[in-house]
């Protein structure tokens, strides 16, 4: 269970942005009704993740890649749940998902692609900072702009699990 209460969602003064949510998401999932209770914090976390995910030239399968990845790290399961349908409909297989919560990837499940992205994903979350050797890794598959939004997705992700699992947020939890 939480460790606050969800928002009401019935609450007049966040009824617009209760509705944009919908909008966007197609539901307000417990991650936008714990947002909710700090309508500025919502509204700003709604446009940074919806730019993210939907307006970034970051391939699907890389950018779910990564999430999946980061819930593994960070022990964040709501993540993993909300995201594990979403990364299946971008196309990664259901052995590349079982293989991301192993600390040490096994190998012939991703491509040097996939392999280089990981490992930037690893250090990221569980380091901060990034050796050149695994930066330079990344080089031959992505140009600049490429490069600032896969970071920007890593950062990006690792803040929504840490939200989650500070405030214990789950995907059981009662609405």
């Amino acid at each position: 269970m939480a460790r606050i209460g969800y928002a009401d969602l019935a609450d007049g003064s966040t009824q617009a942005l209760v509705e944009r949510i919908v909008a966007e998401r197609g539901s307000v999932l417990h991650l936008y009704q714990m947002l909710l209770h700090s309508p500025p914090v919502a509204e700003g976390w709604l446009a940074h993740l919806t730019r993210i995910r939907q307006q970034t030239g970051l391939d699907g399968a890389i950018r779910e890649l990564v999430i999946m990845r980061i819930a593994h790290l960070n022990r964040a399961p709501y993540e993993a749940d909300q995201h594990a349908p979403i990364a299946r409909r971008a196309g990664l297989a259901q052995a590349q998902l079982d293989a991301l919560r192993e600390r040490a990837l096994p190998e012939g499940v991703f491509d040097a692609r996939e392999r280089a992205v990981l490992a930037y994903t690893d250090a990221m979350t569980l380091s901060v900072q990034v050796e050149d050797a695994v930066f330079d890794a990344l080089r031959p598959h992505f140009d600049e702009r490429g490069l600032v939004e896969l970071t920007a997705t890593i950062a990006t992700y690792n803040m929504v699990s840490r939200f989650l699992e500070a405030l214990d947020v789950h995907s059981a939890d009662a609405r």
